[in-house]
């Protein structure tokens, strides 16, 4: 197992605590639930102005370049971990890819939207209230490292071979946080505006530099040079001798 995936899994291990901590506030501690009001942000300290800084550090780490903390997966956008193929690039075979990938991404981002919909139309109409909406935000936290680790279900839009060719890698935060668009308050618009902007710089980069998340232009991504082996239940692992799919 690889250090990157040992920990991922420490990660998924502390989410599940998180959430389970969130759950025991909505029993047992409600106030600490409004911090979410307004501007009650700055005005009465809470545990979950731990979360918000663990949420605003993970969305730092996506758009700005780190060599060794960071998957590559998240971190392929960045000059610093583009590595040319020795052989010529086909840009026509890569334009093909990005078309074809981010059709499949605007998919995803299309059920999404609808799923948030639904959410968004259940607040509005008092089926379900802030905390709510908060609780469903951590969920989702809980759920973007299960699909890291065991099983995403947008593979099946998408068709990647791993996390690491994955085109919505960064697409995390977007969905993660989008709940809480019909919140309102510094706590839960900070965190929307901050996904936006995680979003919108993969985004750009997608469009800018496109021969950096395709692994027939960027050697770092072909599963000989992979060294993060995040989803080894998808990708083609190299062992000794032979080569076997995870």
């Amino acid at each position: 197992m690889s250090r990157t995936r040992k920990i991922y899994i420490a990660r998924l291990v502390g989410r599940c605590l998180l959430f389970a901590g969130c759950l025991w506030m909505c029993v047992f501690y409600r106030d600490a639930f409004l911090v979410l009001e307004g501007m009650n942000f700055f005005t009465r300290l809470s545990p979950l102005h731990f979360l918000w800084c663990v949420w605003v550090l993970d969305m730092f780490l996506q758009i700005i370049p780190i060599r060794n903390k960071v998957p590559l997966g998240s971190q392929k956008l960045f000059a610093n971990r583009f590595r040319p193929i020795r052989e010529k690039i086909n840009y026509e075979a890569l334009k093909n890819y990005i078309v074809s990938t981010t059709k499949a991404a605007y998919k995803v981002f299309i059920l999404w939207c609808v799923l948030v919909a639904v959410i968004g139309v259940l607040y509005y109409t008092g089926v379900i209230d802030k905390i709510f909406l908060f609780m469903i935000s951590v969920f989702f936290y809980v759920c973007d490292l299960i699909c890291v680790l065991v099983w995403c279900p947008f593979r099946l839009i998408m068709k990647n071979r791993c996390c690491t060719t994955c085109r919505i890698f960064n697409w995390d935060h977007l969905m993660m946080f989008s709940p809480l668009v019909f919140m309102g308050g510094f706590f839960a618009t900070s965190l929307a505006v901050m996904a936006g902007v995680a979003w919108l710089v993969w985004e750009l980069c997608v469009m800018m530099y496109p021969e950096r998340f395709w692994d027939h232009s960027n050697a770092a991504l072909q599963c000989s040079e992979c060294t993060d082996k995040l989803c080894t239940q998808y990708c083609q692992k190299l062992r000794p001798g032979r080569q076997t799919n995870s």
